[in-house]
């Protein structure tokens, strides 16, 4: 299952329009160096740039007008205005900084990983100075992140040391982590930010976490290496993606549970797709799931578990936002 060595299609899927959705979904494409634009109605791509070296992860801004790309291949976090994709700065973040999970939060502050530095940043008023502060996690391969609330914590996956770390944003203490299963990768914060959602691919497992002591509260089987987590904004269902099984795993996050399994495409067309982003539609009722190497974003009605349409997701889609 090696991702960035897959095959990319590049023939645009033919998307129903859907007058009853409204915004547009952003698409890194890491493999064509590209950010696109697709307008949820008509399901048709609407923009496409040259973003940067392999970009994986982005987030847009609270007011919606803007969107972060974190550059992996390179050192820097970009900033594109979301009307016509056109790039509006570009923050430097340092010698091998390969930034890969990013957060744009309430407070107006951008967020990021730097895996290459084993460190995070915080990015202090990004469309002004731009000021970067650099908070090491001493672990290798920081790859996902996630932001509290009230943004005095951050908590990185670390892959390459199998742990998921909590940053104290405001004291600077010395951050402490926790070996969590077998290549820990996806990360979710609860909305209340009383609960950490993480998964383990190799383990083929999510987890419960208390955010603050990083013990486990709940260990939930789910399919086959599950590579991202995403919690439903009203907060009742944790979601995994499962690469291997071309499908989605829902968990009950009151009871721990897996409830059901969501077919995206099947077991066989896996590989050939590389199903690995997924993110909620603001209104919980929709789930969008990025099949890397197929090129395209599956629209899931989340109710009912049907797949409503496939998006393109030009140059290999991984990362994925949704302004509506």
């Amino acid at each position: 299952m090696a991702a960035a060595c897959a095959p990319v299609s590049e023939q645009a899927p033919v998307a129903a329009s859907d007058e009853g959705i409204k915004g547009a979904l952003f698409v890194a494409g890491k493999f064509g160096n590209t950010l696109s634009k697709v307008n949820l109605a008509t399901g048709k791509q609407v923009a496409l740039v040259d973003s940067c070296a392999n970009p994986h992860e982005l987030a847009p801004s609270p007011d919606n007008r803007h969107v972060a790309l974190a550059c992996y291949g390179g050192t820097t976090v970009d900033i594109f205005r979301t009307d016509d994709l056109s790039k509006v700065k570009s923050i430097e973040l340092g010698e091998n900084a390969r930034p890969h999970g990013i957060v744009w939060h309430r407070n107006g502050h951008l967020y990021s990983t730097a895996e290459g530095r084993q460190s995070m940043f915080w990015i202090r008023d990004p469309l002004g100075e731009g000021k970067a502060l650099e908070y090491p996690t001493r672990r290798q391969g920081s790859h996902m992140l996630a932001v509290s609330p009230d943004a005095t914590n951050a908590w990185t996956m670390d892959l390459g040391s199998g742990t998921v770390t909590r940053v104290d944003l405001v004291l600077g203490r010395t951050p402490i982590s926790q070996a969590i299963g077998e290549e820990p990768e996806g990360i979710a914060l609860s909305p209340d930010g009383e609960t950490l959602w993480v998964s383990a691919r190799g383990s083929d497992m999510a987890y419960a976490l208390d955010p603050q002591s990083l013990e486990k509260i709940k260990d939930v089987p789910v399919g086959d290496f599950p590579l991202r987590i995403v919690v439903r904004p009203q907060g009742d269902y944790a979601v995994t993606s499962d690469l291997a099984d071309g499908a989605l795993s829902v968990i009950d996050t009151a009871t721990g549970a897996r409830v059901r399994t969501i077919p995206v495409s099947s077991r066989e067309e896996a590989e050939a797709k590389i199903q690995v982003t997924i993110l909620f539609s603001p209104d919980g009722k929709r789930i969008y799931v990025a099949e890397t190497a197929a090129s395209t974003i599956a629209e899931v009605d989340f109710a009912s578990g049907e797949v409503l349409r496939r998006l393109p997701g030009h140059g290999g889609g991984d990362g994925i936002a949704i302004i509506e």
